[in-house]
């Protein structure tokens, strides 16, 4: 599992140097990911080793957003006057992205691609 955590890190890290050395206009993370993605759909054995370690970190993923409640939750007073805006922005996108993605499950099982 450490190997896995590792390798997921190292995608993190290419995708920070790729944007950094590239200029992209993008989060070095998201282009991580997309090298992440390469990688998996090139060599089947990169998904059995960083399975374990994405498992893990998914079902703890609530952790991972706990400092970001407890930073609002902290630091209202600065984003009070955009609460309304950042409550219906957090609402209308869940709401939205619930919609595509079963809009895209609907598709993908009439296709039969999944």
């Amino acid at each position: 599992m450490l190997d896995g955590l590792l390798l997921l890190l190292l995608f993190q890290f290419l995708g920070e140097m790729l944007v950094t050395l590239t200029g992209l206009p993008i989060p070095g993370p998201v282009a991580g990911m997309v090298l992440l993605l390469i990688a998996l759909t090139a060599r089947s054995n990169v998904l059995q080793r960083i399975a374990p370690a994405a498992n893990l970190l998914i079902s703890n993923l609530v952790l991972l957003f706990f400092p970001i409640g407890v930073g609002i939750v902290l630091e209202w007073e600065r984003y009070e006057a955009y609460g309304l805006a950042l409550f219906m922005s957090v609402v209308v996108g869940t709401i939205i992205a619930m919609i595509l993605v079963a809009l895209l499950l609907k598709w993908l099982l009439r296709h039969n691609v999944a």
